[in-house]
C-alpha cells in the first residue's frame, strides 16, 4: 500500500488526446490511449476529445484511460442515486462482460437542452499481464434522433469490443508539447495527458527505491521576476516526500530562458535519506519544470544525468 500511494502521489505531482483513424481497422486506439473499441459504422475518431464522434447527429463515444486505483471509486459511482430533481432516469445497471474481461455498465437517459438522451456508461478494469494497472470508463451518448442509426443492439456491441493494449509510450510523448532530446538511459514510466512525463533508473516502478524525474510544462507563473522564487518553492514543497528541508536556491540562465534551481534534501517512505532538485524554466506565464529525485548516496552519479534530460527539452513544433 505504501507503494502504491507514492505512486498515485507522484502521479499527481506531476500534474484532449487526439485521434487518427486507420483504415479498416477491426479495433481502433484513440491516439496514446491504452483503450480501443470498433466503434459503431458512422463514428469516426475525433478532434475534441479521446473517442469517437458522429458530428452530425452529435452522438458520441468518450474514453476514459486511468489508473488501475480509480476503479473502486469509479465502480461505487454506477450505484449512486440520481440527485432529487434531477433529470436522470436509470433504466438498466448491470455487469457486463466485454473482449478483454468484465465490466459494468448502467443504461439511462437524460434530459438535456430540451433534447433526449440515451447514455451507456461502462467502467471497467484490466486483469490482463500484459496490460496491468488500468481501469477505463467509456461513455456513450446518443440523442434520440440518432437511436435508429446507433441502437442498444449497436452500442453494445462496440463495447463488447473493448481491448487493452501496453501503454504506446512513443505514441503519448509525441502528444507532449515538448521532445526529450535526451532521456540520458532514463525510462519512460508514465505519461501524462496532462504534459507531464514520469522517468525512471531501475528494474521497476517503484518510485519509493528508484530515482526518477518528473518533466512538465504548467500555465500561472509569476509575471513578476521577484516572485518567481517564491513560486518555485511553494510548488516544491507539493512533492510527496516526508522532511522536505531546502538547502540552496539560485537564479540560473537554462537555454538561455531564466529559470530557478532548487536544491533540498528529504526522506524516502522508508527512512531513507534522498537528494532532491528542481528547476523551473520560466517564458512568459508559462513554464517548463524538471524535478529530480534520488537516493542520496547515488546523488554524484545521477546528477549529471538530471541535468542531462534538463537540458535535451525542447518546444515541440506541431
Amino acid at each position: 500500500m505504501l507503494r502504491l500511494r507514492t505512486i498515485i502521489l507522484v502521479t499527481a505531482f506531476a500534474a484532449t488526446l487526439f485521434g487518427t483513424l486507420p483504415a479498416r481497422a477491426e479495433v481502433l486506439y484513440p491516439k496514446g490511449l491504452r483503450v480501443g473499441l470498433s466503434p459503431p459504422a458512422g463514428m469516426r475518431a475525433s478532434a475534441r476529445f479521446s473517442g469517437f464522434e458522429d458530428a452530425d447527429r452529435k452522438a458520441n463515444i468518450k474514453i476514459l484511460d486511468l489508473p488501475a486505483i480509480a476503479y473502486e471509486s469509479l465502480e461505487k459511482g454506477m450505484f449512486a442515486a440520481p440527485k432529487t430533481g434531477s433529470s436522470v432516469t436509470i433504466e438498466n445497471r448491470e455487469s457486463f462482460p466485454f473482449k478483454d474481461g468484465l465490466g459494468f455498465l448502467v443504461t439511462f437517459q437524460q434530459k438535456k437542452d430540451g433534447v433526449t438522451l440515451h447514455r451507456w456508461v461502462m467502467v471497467a478494469k484490466s486483469m490482463s499481464r500484459s496490460v496491468p494497472n488500468l481501469a477505463t470508463m467509456v461513455d456513450v451518448e446518443v440523442p434520440d434522433a440518432a437511436l435508429s442509426v446507433y441502437s442498444d443492439a449497436a452500442v453494445r456491441a462496440a463495447l463488447k469490443s473493448v481491448t487493452f493494449r501496453p501503454a504506446p509510450v512513443e505514441e503519448q510523448l509525441s502528444l507532449m508539447p515538448f521532445k526529450l532530446d535526451d532521456r540520458a538511459s532514463f525510462r519512460v514510466m508514465r505519461v501524462l495527458p496532462t504534459g507531464a512525463v514520469i522517468l525512471i533508473d531501475g528494474p521497476n516502478e517503484d518510485v519509493t527505491r528508484n530515482p526518477y524525474m518528473i518533466v512538465s510544462v504548467g500555465n500561472g507563473a509569476p509575471e513578476k521576476t521577484g516572485d518567481r522564487a517564491e513560486f518555485s518553492r511553494q510548488l516544491l514543497m507539493t512533492a510527496p516526500l516526508t522532511d522536505l528541508r531546502l538547502t540552496s536556491m539560485e537564479t540560473i540562465r537554462v537555454q538561455n530562458f531564466p529559470a530557478i534551481e532548487i536544491r533540498a534534501e528529504a526522506k524516502s517512505p522508508h527512512g531513507d535519506p534522498l537528494s532532491v532538485i528542481q528547476w523551473i524554466r520560466f517564458g512568459g506565464t508559462g513554464f517548463l519544470r524538471v524535478v529530480g529525485v534520488a537516493p542520496k548516496d547515488k546523488w554524484d552519479a545521477l546528477f549529471p544525468r538530471f541535468r542531462a534530460v534538463r537540458d535535451g527539452v525542447t518546444p515541440r513544433e506541431h
